[in-house]
């Protein structure tokens, strides 16, 4: 018997072009539109319960609002404000009641 020969028409995957996916970094300040908004986030930080994610949370919210506008409200400086409230930061619990006040927001405790 012969032997029958296949051609496939399929490229092999070497030669093969993949589509170049073009990407955006996501800034969640663009999304802080509303006091909704914020409040929101920001009691979804809070529930978590992680101190890192809550300041993170908080700087996220003094850059939509404006990080010098924040800093000279609370007393603080820019520079400081950014990197204790980066993810990575590690602000003193007083840090955190001023920017919380220099946003308007207040804590609420509830049962």
């Amino acid at each position: 018997m012969g032997k029958i020969k296949v051609k496939s028409k399929v490229k092999s995957t070497s030669k093969t072009r993949k589509a170049k996916v073009k990407t955006i970094p996501w800034d969640v300040t663009e999304h802080l539109k509303s006091e909704e908004d914020i409040a929101n986030y920001l009691e979804a930080a809070f529930e978590d319960g992680d101190p890192s994610l809550v300041a993170a949370a908080l700087g996220d919210v003094a850059r939509a609002k404006g990080m010098s506008h924040i800093a000279e409200a609370a007393g603080l400086g820019r520079e400081s404000l950014y990197k204790a409230l980066s993810p990575e930061g590690n602000p003193e619990f007083a840090t955190v009641l001023k920017v919380v006040q220099a946003l308007g927001l207040r804590l609420k405790v509830a049962v």
